[in-house]
């Protein structure tokens, strides 16, 4: 499991410039950050190696931020890669709440995800034969 950083944030001009620039001047560095919006607002997920200290300044700076455990894994690269990690998670009936990724350029691509059910995710993803990431891997690629 790795903790995200989710920010709910006004779907405004120069929102998300300043929401940038208070974790670079606190000299946090993002690895990933996705947005899902709708017309008034965007939930904001990122990932950070300082999660905590990454919610603790966006709140100070008037941010509305949240820790939310997710799932890093290391999916391989290729057509359905994806889709037998999922296929396997819908068998053991774990639900997948929101999904993002990106690639590594190593053959193989990170695939964050929040489940329904954090307990039984590690067993599953190492059945199906796919390697789970703790915070210290993921900040290595």
């Amino acid at each position: 499991m790795i903790d995200q950083v989710t920010v709910f944030l006004e779907n405004s001009k120069g929102r998300l410039a300043a929401l940038t620039r208070v974790l670079g001047d606190a000299e946090i560095s993002m690895h990933t950050l996705t947005i899902a919006e709708t017309t008034d607002y965007g939930v904001v997920r990122i990932i950070t190696d300082s999660p905590a200290r990454a919610a603790e300044t966006l709140d100070a700076a008037g941010y509305r931020a949240k820790i939310t455990p997710v799932v890093a894994i290391r999916v391989p690269d290729e057509a359905g890669g994806l889709a037998s990690l999922l296929e396997a998670f819908d068998e053991a009936g774990i639900n997948v709440e929101y999904a993002y990724c990106f690639s590594t350029n190593k053959g193989y691509a990170i695939d964050i995800l929040r489940v329904d059910d954090t307990q039984r995710v590690a067993a599953v993803v190492l059945k199906a034969g796919y390697h789970l990431l703790e915070p210290g891997d993921l900040y290595a690629y």
